[in-house]
Order: C-alpha cells, then sequence, then structure tokens
C-alpha cells in the first residue's frame, strides 16, 4: 500500500541581496550584454508620451498607463519621478508643469504609470482626472529624483512608510522587489484616512500572499472608525513602531507622505535608532536644512549637466551600436513617432471581438471626449504645486502665456534693497534687489521678501521656473528645465548666480 503522505520539498533558494537588472551591465565589457544599457537609467530625457490606459483606484487617486511616442522605454529606478507638462489652460497656452513620482516597476520599461490623487481645489489633478484618456499625448521630462532603491543591496531589508498619497513611489518599489530574485525583506506602514482610502489594496494583498518577502501593514491612525475594521490604529509613534516593527533599526527606511508626517518620523525613527544615513525622504517642500537625499544624485548629476542639458538624439547617439533596435528616427524637427497600431479608446469593460461573431462596436477616438486634442480650461483655482507623490502642496509660480502682456515698469523707479554688485529687478513684485557675484538668485530673492515657490531646490523638480526678460544667469540644473524653455527665457532660481543685472518676471 503506498504511503499518503506528502514528500518534503526541499527548501526555495535564493541569491544573496537585491540586484537592479543593470546594475550588472554597468561592469560588463563592450558587446551584445551592452543592449541591456538602453534599460538604464542614466539621466533625464524628454520625450512625448501616450496615456494608454486609466484605472480608477481607492482614495480619489487614478492611475494613468504611459507609453513613449519614440518607441523607446522608460529608464528609471524605483522611487524616481517626473516632470509633466499639463496643457490645463488650452493647447495655445503656457502648459502647468507638475512632478509625479512614477508607480510601476522599472523592470517593465515599455509602459510606465503615474497615480494622480484628486483635489478639488487643484488646477491640474482635476483637469487630468477628467481629461487624460487613452490616445492623449503629454510632453514629459524625466527621470528624475535621488529617492529610490539602490541599484545593489547586499542586505535589502526595508521599511516603507506611507501616508495618502505617498503611497506612489513606494508601490514602484514595492512592485520592484516582487518582480526581481534575490534575498529581501520588506515592510510596508501604510496609514490612510478610512478603510476605503488605500490605493492599492487588492494589489498588496495579493503580493504579501504570494511573496514571503514581503508583509503589508494597513493603519488609520487615531481616527475613529465605525466600519469593521481588522488592520492597526493610532499614529506614527516609537511605540507602534516598536509593536509592529521591531527591529526598524536594521532596516533602511523609506517614507513618503504629507510634511508633517515626515517631520514625525524624522524624529521617531532617531528614536527608534535608526541612522540618518539610512533614512530616505520623499520631501518636497523646501524648509529643511539638511536634504541629504539629493547629495549623491547632485554630485552625480554635476558632471553630467551637459548631458542632461542635451537633446533625446544625442542620448542615442552616445548608445552601443548594439542598441540601434531601441533608436528612433530623426527629421528636422526631432525624433519621429513610432509606428504602430492606431490607438482606440474603449470601455475597460467592453467584451473584446470573437471571430466570425458579431463584433462589438469599439468606441474611437473621435467619439471620446473632445479635450483630448484641445485641452479645457481648468478650475479657477490655481491651489497648489503637484508633488512627485500626487497631492497638490504649494502653488506654482505665475508664468505668462506667449500672448500675455506684460506691464512695462521701469526699474529705475522701483525701492531698492539689499547688497550686492547687481540690480534683480522683480517686475510683479515691486522691488529691486541687490546681489553679489556667487550669491544665489532663490535665497536672495526670498530674504528680500520675494515670494518664489521652490521644492526640492536642487535644480531639479522645476517647481521655481520663471521668466527672465533680460540680463545673464549662470544655472547649474540637473534636469528641471527643458532646453527649449531656456532659450525662451526660462530659468531656475534655485541653482543660479547673476551676472549681470537682471529683470525678472516674477
Amino acid at each position: 500500500m503506498r504511503s499518503s503522505a506528502v514528500p518534503s520539498l526541499p527548501l526555495a533558494q535564493r541569491v544573496r541581496g537585491l540586484e537592479m537588472p543593470w546594475n550588472r551591465v554597468l561592469s560588463s565589457a563592450a558587446g551584445p550584454a551592452g543592449a541591456a544599457t538602453a534599460l538604464g537609467p542614466w539621466h533625464p530625457q524628454e520625450f512625448t508620451a501616450e496615456c494608454v490606459e486609466t484605472i480608477p483606484e481607492a482614495g480619489g487617486m487614478m492611475v494613468f498607463v504611459f507609453r513613449r511616442m519614440d518607441g523607446a522605454p522608460l529608464a528609471f529606478r524605483s522611487g524616481q519621478y517626473i516632470n509633466i507638462d499639463f496643457p490645463v489652460d488650452g493647447p495655445n497656452a503656457e502648459p502647468v508643469s507638475r512632478s509625479y513620482s512614477i508607480s510601476s516597476a522599472p523592470t517593465e520599461p515599455w509602459t510606465f504609470s503615474i497615480t494622480i490623487k484628486r483635489d478639488p481645489k487643484g488646477k491640474v489633478s482635476p483637469w487630468a482626472h477628467e481629461n487624460i484618456r487613452p490616445g492623449a499625448t503629454l510632453e514629459m521630462l524625466g527621470p528624475v529624483g535621488a529617492f529610490h532603491l539602490a541599484d545593489y543591496d547586499r542586505r535589502a531589508r526595508f521599511l516603507l512608510l506611507a501616508a495618502g498619497a505617498g503611497i506612489t513611489p513606494l508601490m514602484s518599489m514595492v512592485r520592484t522587489v516582487h518582480s526581481l530574485p534575490g534575498q529581501a525583506d520588506v515592510v510596508l506602514l501604510y496609514h490612510g484616512a478610512s478603510p476605503d482610502a488605500f490605493a492599492f489594496s487588492e494589489e498588496l494583498d495579493f503580493l504579501a500572499k504570494a511573496d514571503f518577502r514581503i508583509k503589508i501593514i494597513y493603519c488609520l491612525g487615531d481616527r475613529a472608525c465605525d466600519e469593521e475594521w481588522e488592520g492597526k490604529t493610532g499614529r506614527l509613534s516609537a511605540e507602534l513602531l516598536d509593536e509592529l516593527v521591531p527591529d526598524a533599526n536594521g532596516r533602511q527606511v523609506f517614507a513618503c507622505g504629507p510634511e508633517g508626517y515626515l517631520n514625525s518620523a524624522t524624529e521617531l525613527l532617531r528614536g527608534v535608532g535608526v541612522d540618518d544615513t539610512s533614512v530616505f525622504m520623499e520631501f518636497f517642500s523646501g524648509d529643511r536644512e539638511i536634504r541629504a537625499e539629493y547629495a549623491e544624485e547632485v554630485a552625480i548629476a554635476g558632471e553630467i549637466a551637459e548631458e542632461i542639458a542635451s537633446s533625446t538624439e544625442e542620448y542615442f547617439e552616445s548608445q552601443p551600436a548594439a542598441l540601434d533596435m531601441y533608436e528612433p528616427e530623426y527629421d528636422a524637427d526631432g525624433p519621429i513617432e513610432a509606428t504602430g497600431v492606431p490607438t482606440e479608446a474603449v470601455d475597460a469593460e467592453a467584451v473584446v471581438p470573437v471571430e466570425d461573431e458579431v463584433e462589438i462596436e469599439v468606441v474611437g477616438l473621435d467619439d471620446v471626449d473632445d479635450t483630448l486634442t484641445e485641452a479645457a480650461p481648468g478650475p479657477a483655482s490655481d491651489a497648489g504645486t503637484q508633488d512627485s507623490a500626487g497631492t497638490e502642496t504649494s502653488t506654482s509660480a505665475p508664468v505668462p502665456a506667449e500672448d500675455d502682456e506684460i506691464a512695462v515698469v521701469d526699474p529705475a523707479t522701483l525701492p531698492t534693497v539689499g547688497e550686492g554688485e547687481h540690480t534683480m529687478s522683480f517686475v510683479r513684485s515691486g522691488l529691486n534687489v541687490l546681489i553679489g557675484d556667487d550669491e544665489n538668485v532663490l535665497q536672495t530673492a526670498r530674504q528680500a521678501g520675494v515670494k518664489i515657490p521652490a521644492n526640492c531646490q536642487e535644480g531639479m523638480c522645476g517647481s521655481c521656473k520663471i521668466v527672465k526678460l533680460d540680463g545673464e544667469v549662470e544655472m547649474n540644473h540637473q534636469g528641471g528645465i527643458r532646453a527649449r524653455e531656456i532659450d525662451s527665457g526660462k530659468f531656475l532660481p534655485c541653482c543660479s548666480i547673476a551676472k549681470t543685472d537682471l529683470v525678472i518676471d516674477a
């Protein structure tokens, strides 16, 4: 009689640590393997992307899936973000730039997704939710940001702290870990406002069941809950971490969420013994004295500043011959859009037509909202800049459209403050500010009371972008401004010094 006992299976084995696919290419010899460098996230590029899918998510969020129009993959590190131009005031007006984290994994680079939380008082997020549909195209710049997983981590023990829309870059990290072989230990502590406000919860629950390396903990904070709730409660605190993640001081911590949440996280992580060098935060308020998470990227980007400002064509020309399959064709206007199956927008629940049966009507672009091709004006409120996590947080700098008239102001009639060799005339603020040869434009302007919104203050995010009407500056940016914008007179004051007197539309 055969035994009914189930034979024991050998334990699963994995390679040590977590290694990104492109990491081995960095030290490989030239040859066919060099083709993998097409997926290496070397530096930001300008490109046009087409929306191919929209997916509603919990918490008032919407996932927008894109692909590059030139047919190339988007190479990025999980946690990074992209700058996007939104034509909220119409196709002929100046677009509004916002930064959004990429929520998809870089291991699937042929499409990529961003997740936008709708803010009723915002300018961009309502427009995006109402107007971006499959077939819509947007101008983008990226990837950008030093908030990302390392290319190789021998230990790969992570604590991910998310609050609200802060889940978006961390979702990319969780997906990346799941997609790669190797030892890893990931704990995601996810705070939400209500039981139905946790975006990606169905996928996160699946990943926690399918991958023993990933643990998901949902927490409601200290809000009262009338519904049946099986998750945790309590604000982020040392006591909560000791209960849920007692080994937090042995992990690298990645945190993303509102400013108050991150400020609390900074202090309590020190309290439980996590070294500052192991803490990374997606923090764009710009008022922190220390932004250690940008130090490494700024140092690297400084060495390739000229490459960052170069064209997409130059980028592809610098790649090995083995990458010809990834290189788009060019004409006088730049990269030629890749050809393929025409884009058609359909209802996600529509039945796929089957051969030899009655064909179901497919909705074409002509039947979709006209705003795909002719953007409608956004809400009158200009409540905020969209941070990379997907929530609108601070007011963007006023930038006039090309046909706007700027009032003529004689700088000599404006009051003057400060000391220095050069004069910065802020025509909207009605103030002359003196500045020295080596002084930062943004810092000097703010000290004089001129309001210029800014997030990263490292030349990466582009949120401080303003128009220079006259004069010359020396700007050392890290990818936060496009070449055509520089040609039109725009600059980033956060990474600029004055070389002459300046007249600035701010």
